[in-house]
């Protein structure tokens, strides 16, 4: 019985360091499919009466799927920190499990809210270079205003997973 213990002592470390990478890639891309998904909504209505428009607004489409991509980059981090993706893993505790699982938390929450936003502000901007291509600048800085907090979700995750020493 002890054995058992001591094994799941030794493996609880890892273990949350890849859910601390799952919610990580998990909320940040589903925050940008999401994102996308209402954005895409707005530029097919568009599309459907000037295609034209189609350039305009796959840039705007584009926007919310930042967010995924740096959730990836975290766990990607995350689990090479630990020697997940190499022949040799590195020895962990349970915290430094819990600290790295800690530090994926700012992406995930920052990515999915900042993503869902983003999708909305880059529809209502679709709508706008609709009527007026003119606009296509700020109708690309509206949206990237939410992009600021996801951002900061990312450096934040990155200072945290660079302030844990690991082996």
């Amino acid at each position: 019985m002890e054995g058992i213990i001591a094994t799941m002592a030794d493996q609880l470390g890892p273990a949350l360091v890849v859910l601390g990478a799952a919610l990580a890639v998990g909320f940040a891309g589903s925050g940008s499919a999401w994102g996308i998904g209402i954005a895409n909504e707005a530029a097919a209505g568009v599309i459907t009466e000037d295609p034209s428009k189609f350039g305009f607004a796959l840039i705007l489409l584009a926007l919310p799927g930042t967010q995924g991509i740096y959730g990836f980059l975290i766990a990607l981090l995350a689990i090479t920190k630990i020697g997940l993706l190499s022949a040799t893993a590195v020895p962990i505790t349970i915290w430094q499990g819990l600290g790295i699982f800690g530090a994926c938390i700012p992406i995930a929450i920052a990515g999915f809210y900042s993503a869902i936003w983003q999708g909305k502000s880059s529809a209502a901007c679709i709508l706008l270079i609709s009527k007026r291509p003119d606009q296509m600048g700020k109708a690309v800085i509206l949206p990237a205003m939410c992009e600021t907090y996801a951002v900061l979700g990312l450096l934040m995750s990155i200072f945290l997973l660079s302030g844990i020493k690991v082996g």
